[in-house]
C-alpha cells in the first residue's frame, strides 16, 4: 500500500527500534510507497511512513531493495555530499563514505552482508540517519 510522506521534522526526529517479522508489511509498504515515488526519490526509511522501526528500502533497478536491521561494519573514504529528502524542503550537507559494507536482515529475515559503493552506498547511509532521528 503506498503510504503518506511524513513531513514532521519532530515526527522524523524519534528514533526507530529494531524491526521483527510483524513489521514485514511495512518493509512492503516502503516499497509500494517508493515506487510510487520513483521520479523524486531514491530511497525511504519506515519513519517517512510513520513507522518507527529499523527498515530502509532503496532502488536498485527495476525492483527495490529491503533492508531490515541495517548496520555498517566497514566504511572508507569518507567525502562531503550535498543532499535532499522527500520529507524536508531543500538541500543538506553531509559527510558519507564512498564504500560501506553493511549487515542486513532480507524479506526472508535471512542475514546478508554486502559491500555498496558510490551512490548505492550514499542513498543507504542517508536512510540510515533516519534510524536516529537525524534530518538531512
Amino acid at each position: 500500500m503506498v503510504r503518506p510522506i511524513v513531513r514532521d521534522p519532530l515526527a522524523l526526529a524519534v528514533p526507530s527500534a529494531e524491526a521483527t517479522k510483524a513489521d514485514l508489511p511495512t518493509a512492503i509498504d516502503l516499497m509500494d510507497t517508493l515506487r510510487a515515488n520513483a521520479d523524486r526519490c531514491v530511497g525511504m526509511a519506515a519513519n517517512m511512513i510513520g513507522v518507527h522501526k529499523r527498515i530502509l528500502v532503496f532502488s536498485a533497478g527495476p525492483l527495490p531493495v529491503a533492508m531490515i536491521n541495517p548496520v555498517v561494519k566497514k566504511r572508507s573514504g569518507p567525502y562531503e555530499a550535498e543532499e535532499g529528502c522527500l520529507s524536508l524542503p531543500g538541500q543538506r550537507r553531509a559527510t558519507r563514505y564512498r564504500v560501506i559494507e553493511v549487515e542486513y536482515l532480507d524479506l526472508q529475515f535471512q542475514k546478508r552482508c554486502q559491500t555498496f559503493r558510490d551512490f548505492t552506498a550514499q542513498i543507504i547511509q542517508h536512510e540510515m540517519d533516519h534510524f536516529e532521528g537525524i534530518l538531512i
